[in-house]
């Protein structure tokens, strides 16, 4: 599916335009990420666009709010709406550094989200491709465009330095 016909902005654009727009928002998404990855959390970032503006934003706090649900997609998610005044994400797209998992993949679907831009693959465990494809499941009742390793180079470094660091403290 072309996200210029899903997507009213995506339609005024070529797209070289849109990809440079994508590598942009992407960006914020990094420094989501980081400030993730400064309060010692899975360094992933949100940012949900609307219109060509950002109209949320966050970063994993799992062990900050002590909640497995508090990945910057849900959060991003939740501060979209309350932007939007709907649970309904219709002409939103969301940028985030890591392929989102089944949980988030299946809140972006109920959101109505048309596009999802990510960096980082994940094989194991991400539902936009990677192990499975919750976003473009054919009997859900939508489905969203994806944009895929966005970044990529940028979202993988920090996930892995990251994980290096927190191997390296485990075996000190």
């Amino acid at each position: 599916m072309d996200p210029r016909r899903i997507n009213p902005l995506a339609s005024l654009l070529n797209p070289e335009t849109l990809a440079e727009l994508d590598a942009q928002f992407m960006g914020e998404a990094l420094r989501q990420a980081n400030k993730a990855y400064q309060a010692g959390e899975v360094p992933v970032g949100a940012v949900v666009v609307h219109e060509g503006r950002i109209i949320a934003r966050a970063w994993n706090q799992v062990e900050l709010l002590k909640d497995a649900t508090a990945h910057a997609e849900m959060l991003a998610l939740t501060a979209a709406e309350s932007a939007i005044g709907d649970w309904r994400l219709t002409g939103c797209t969301l940028y985030v550094t890591k392929e989102p998992c089944p949980m988030c993949a299946g809140a972006i679907v109920h959101c109505r989200l048309d596009r999802v831009v990510f960096g980082a693959p994940d094989a194991k465990g991400g539902a936009a491709g990677g192990a499975l494809n919750l976003l473009q499941f054919p009997t859900l009742n939508h489905r969203c465009e994806i944009a895929a390793e966005i970044r990529r180079d940028e979202c993988v470094a920090l996930l892995k330095s990251f994980f290096l660091e927190r191997r390296t403290e485990k075996a000190s």
